[in-house]
């Protein structure tokens, strides 16, 4: 697109909105590009997850009555405890084939409303409550393309509403925390169905408002699990039921988590260090008060502020950095490269229904090496606003999914503020343009690498037409993660060690690589593997961490 016909299209865009609420934007000459798969898959994308067969899995309540989806072959939902419909016969979830743009509907049974999950060492997805009849179910659903929902009744210990799931080195789940549970679970279960009290999230629950749910839970490099709820985290030591460190509140004492939503990943873990460190960058959310000023009407502006912290330091501290954008309700994603997509959301006001206003349209990019100060870059902004209940997660091959936005309590169309959204998006980052083909690996061969050891010496074979620098390559794994809520559950990356490039002849060379060491640094199961050239990545092949 040339320049002029570029801007007349962003001067048309803004008159095009002109009469509807405010949406934030920001130009950029960046070379990312959005593109509308689907207009209507029939389901609104409340929570989202990438499987191994490039199929990606995403799910709504069953409690507001029919979906825009009929469920096949006159299949119905016969639910006696259903609030809305008794019969029905649409489907709330679906399953996306990415690479052929095309969606069937799948048969959830009890209410998935607000719920968590992650994938299983053997690939399936665990997910986990819901609300009313779905509260402490489990449900399994297998990477196959017949495959549909099974479901555990009374899977679950205690009623598990916005709880936060997360991988563990020995291949379990754990469950932290949910409306009105501070406690967490495992699943599946090894021993009795117990609970164990954590009393930091009866601690960090406000009154009237919580502030608490969905939690941010990731695991550390020594194996215990960083938890951050309201405005401050602890380090838990699950396997001793015993919190071994507490990190400082963050500057400012502002809330962070749902309903004053904000984001959170841990940074890219670089195996190549002598001493592996581990950082969390927490992005965005709600000023204290904003969700109970939403009820009466006033929308408070977004907080534009990150805070990032080294938690393997002996004396961590919070570092504050400002974005370019106010943000509440946005998602946090690992590009393959090692920088963070930061998408979605609104400008003011909260999580929940009809409680946020100013869609954000253009997402930001985060660049964790650079010097602080100088780590965002805008990018070019999307026509459709994702609010509350909206999803994105990485694909392999390079592009993010993006889906869903609800805010409203019913599937409404029309009448109302935000519509509630059926699109599918794909976001395509700057490295994806044709001009960078040149340094864009190819993998071509990977000496059976579908299954792979800890701490293993690795080659894998790529062509790269332009000519290689041997230290502006690495190899990097990327945990598909569970998306809800603005949390992407389980998303984990690592810069793998001791990568070593060898020309084999023209534009064919094997890259040398180490494993991860153990289940702390990278829990077994599938991860998408990416070779990376002067920060191009290559599409990504399916591996077994095993």
């Amino acid at each position: 697109m040339s320049a002029p016909t570029f801007i007349f299209s962003i001067l048309l865009f803004q008159l095009l909105f002109a009469s509807q609420p405010c949406h934030l934007i920001l130009t950029s000459a960046a070379d990312d590009q959005w593109q509308l798969l689907q207009k209507n898959i029939g389901v609104s994308a409340m929570h989202m997850q990438l499987l191994r067969n490039d199929r990606v899995v995403m799910f709504d309540r069953t409690d507001f009555g029919p979906s825009n989806l009929s469920l096949p072959n006159g299949k119905c939902r016969n639910d006696s405890s259903d609030i809305a419909l008794k019969v029905d016969c649409t489907a709330h979830s679906v399953e996306y084939d990415v690479f052929t743009n095309t969606f069937r509907a799948l048969m959830v049974q009890t209410d998935v409303w607000c719920s968590s999950g992650a994938i299983m060492p053997d690939g399936n997805l665990v997910q986990t409550g819901g609300f009313n009849d779905g509260e402490r179910k489990v449900r399994v659903f297998r990477p196959c393309s017949t495959c549909d929902w099974q479901e555990i009744p009374n899977g679950l210990a205690v009623k598990r509403w916005y709880a936060t799931n997360h991988i563990l080195p020995d291949g379990r789940q754990i469950i932290v925390g949910g409306r009105k549970q501070f406690n967490y679970e495992f699943v599946p279960k090894n021993i009795a169905a117990n609970t164990f009290n954590l009393p930091f999230l009866s601690e960090t629950n406000e009154r009237g408002v919580e502030n608490n749910l969905y939690p941010f839970v990731f695991l550390n490099v020594d194996g215990n699990l960083f938890i951050f709820a309201n405005n401050r985290a602890i380090l838990l030591d699950y396997v001793n039921d015993k919190v071994v460190k507490t990190y400082p509140t963050i500057p400012g004492g502002d809330p962070r988590s749902y309903p004053s939503t904000g984001s959170a990943v841990l940074l890219p873990l670089n195996l190549k260090a002598a001493a592996i460190q581990a950082e969390v960058l927490v992005c965005g959310g709600a000023p204290k008060g904003s969700y109970i000023r939403a009820l009466r009407g006033r929308f408070i502006g977004a907080l534009n502020t990150c805070a990032r912290i080294t938690i393997t330091d002996p004396n961590p501290q919070w570092v504050m950095e400002t974005m370019p954008l106010a943000r509440v309700m946005g998602d946090m994603i690992l590009l393959p490269n090692g920088k963070v997509l930061l998408i979605n959301g609104a400008g003011s006001g909260s999580a929940g229904w009809k409680l946020s206003r100013n869609p954000v349209l253009s997402p930001v990019l985060y660049l964790p090496d650079n010097e602080n100060g100088s780590r965002f870059e805008t990018q070019n902004p999307t026509t459709i606003p994702r609010l509350y209940h909206s999803t994105a997660a990485l694909l392999r091959d390079g592009r993010v999914l993006v889906g869903g936005s609800n805010p409203n309590p019913l599937y409404n169309f029309t009448g109302v503020l935000f519509p509630t959204e059926l699109s599918l998006e794909a976001f395509s980052p700057g490295y994806l343009d044709v001009k960078f083909n040149n340094l864009r690996p190819t993998i071509v061969a990977s000496n059976s690498m579908s299954m792979i050891g800890y701490g293993k010496n690795v080659t894998v074979q790529v062509v790269i037409t332009d000519k290689v620098v041997q230290n502006l390559v690495s190899v990097t794994m990327v945990q598909p993660a569970f998306c809800t809520h603005s949390f992407s559950m389980n998303q984990r990356l690592l810069v793998l060690g001791n990568d070593k490039v060898t020309a084999l002849g023209k534009s064919t060379y094997n890259i040398e690589f180490t494993t991860p060491g153990s289940g702390n640094l990278a829990p077994a199961g599938f991860y998408l593997l990416f070779v990376v050239h002067q920060d191009i990545p290559s599409q990504g092949i399916w591996v077994k961490l095993k």
